[in-house]
């Protein structure tokens, strides 16, 4: 003989709401997960774009402009009148001006967390720090009648590269990996010629 199960109604309904609640959580779950890709993926498509600009022909040239020319540029008072005028900054005359607006824009990027900071850092903190300081007195100049506003992302963008760098000064090189030591066969005559 057959034994027939009663269930009432509410209980099929308190199972069938646990199903659902177990099927839209796992749903939640998968597109949490997919958007933490999505994110990544942005990312480092973002990065990778910010490589390819750091790398073009115009950018370096600007960079190896500061490197090289800037303090002897600033050494002219006309050079340095057309940096403190308000208006356009020609950046044929001043190449220095592709490099701070590069940097303003990443400390844009990084202040509001569209690239990761730390990847970031990890790829140009000392490069940061080092045009920071080369560019300090054109920065100077151009906020004379701007305004503390000109380049301030930059400047957050050097602040967090210094505390990066005090950080990790030997970078982020995995721990528990042991560092392949070079050989420097011109150590011994670069040292010499510093004395």
């Amino acid at each position: 003989m057959a034994t027939v199960l009663s269930i009432s109604a509410e209980y099929l309904t308190a199972i069938s709401s646990l199903g659902m609640f177990v099927v839209i959580a796992a749903s939640a779950l998968a597109a949490v997960v997919q958007l933490r890709h999505l994110r990544a993926s942005n990312q480092l498509e973002a990065l990778l774009s910010l490589e390819r600009d750091f790398r073009s022909e115009e950018m370096q040239r600007a960079l190896r402009y500061v490197q090289r020319e800037i303090e002897e540029k600033l050494s002219d008072e006309k050079y340095r009148d057309e940096l403190s005028k308000l208006g356009f900054i020609d950046a044929e005359a001043h190449p220095e001006i592709t490099v701070c607006n590069w940097f303003n824009a990443m400390g844009t990027l990084v202040k509001h967390q569209l690239v990761s900071e730390a990847t970031f850092m990890d790829l140009f903190a000392k490069l940061i720090s080092y045009y920071w300081r080369k560019l300090t007195p054109v920065i100077a100049l151009t906020r004379r009648h701007r305004g503390d506003s000109q380049y301030h992302d930059f400047e957050f963008l050097s602040m967090r590269a210094e505390q990066w760098v005090t950080l990790h000064p030997h970078g982020l090189f995995p721990k528990g990996l042991h560092r392949t030591p070079l050989e420097d066969p011109w150590e011994v005559s670069a040292r010499s010629s510093l004395h």
